[in-house]
């Protein structure tokens, strides 16, 4: 077995075990407030830190693309006028594939 496979394998029993435990976890402590609070910050930050990532990454180092940042910034501005959702991804992807065909990558 190649240490890919048990790289594989590692990962999913990890998810099996963190999702047993969130199962078993008994409801006073998922009614806590600050466990709620938690709960509801996490998916934002990992959210804006994915979004951070494919923004401003290129493989191993850090690049700006202005093409990649103008469709950022059509759907922030989608967003911020409370457009829906695929609206605001066919705005970023729009944007970006225009500017790109522009020659501004």
């Amino acid at each position: 077995m190649t240490a890919t496979w048990i790289a594989v394998l590692v990962t999913a029993v990890s998810c099996y075990a963190l999702k047993l435990a969130g199962l078993t976890m008994p409801p006073r402590l998922l009614a806590h407030p600050r466990a709620q609070r938690f709960a509801s910050l996490v998916p934002v930050a990992l959210l804006a830190a994915l979004v951070a990532v494919d923004a401003f990454g290129r493989g191993r180092s850090l690049g700006i693309e202005p093409a990649r940042l103008a469709g950022l910034a059509a759907a922030v501005a989608a967003l911020a006028l409370r457009a829906p959702f695929l609206v605001v991804i066919v705005a970023a992807a729009g944007t970006a594939a225009a500017l790109r065909a522009l020659g501004i990558a």
